[in-house]
């Protein structure tokens, strides 16, 4: 039987340091997008295969979708980046479960399998692909 884990109060806030500071991060980077509208141009560098290419890669118009879902735009938000805004729910799920993980002492892993990598680029490919052709482009930003 494994031991208890320590549930004193500083055992507890270091274990919540790491997912504190990652949640600080990200909220300071949507904090930035949130602030600094990426549909105003100047502020952000275009994407270089959309500026090479005129192809959309699967992030394109992912920081329009950043600032239109911190502002509470959330179909905005799904037009500029479908694909983002599920990684934006992922994430916050994501980050909940090992925030959990760690004050109750447990270890938390993201170990997806090589099938579920290979459908998630899959998805993505697939997406990259539907919002380039013409009957795709409402998945364009």
């Amino acid at each position: 039987m494994a031991p208890a884990p320590d549930m004193r109060p500083r055992a507890v806030a270091k274990r919540l340091l790491m997912p504190v500071a990652v949640l600080g991060s990200v909220a300071a980077a949507f904090a930035y997008v949130g602030s600094v509208d990426p549909n105003e141009p100047g502020h952000y560098p275009t994407c270089p295969l959309l500026a090479l290419t005129g192809i959309l890669c699967p992030g394109c118009g992912g920081l329009r979708s950043a600032h239109a879902f911190i502002t509470g735009d959330f179909l905005t938000a799904l037009g500029a980046n479908a694909a983002a805004v599920v990684g934006f729910v992922v994430f916050a799920v994501g980050w909940v479960a090992w925030t959990v993980a760690s004050a109750r002492g447990r270890a938390w892993r993201l170990s997806p399998s090589s099938a579920q990598l290979w459908t998630i680029g899959a998805v993505l490919a697939v997406f990259s692909v539907v919002r380039n052709l013409p009957f795709g482009a409402w998945l364009a930003p």
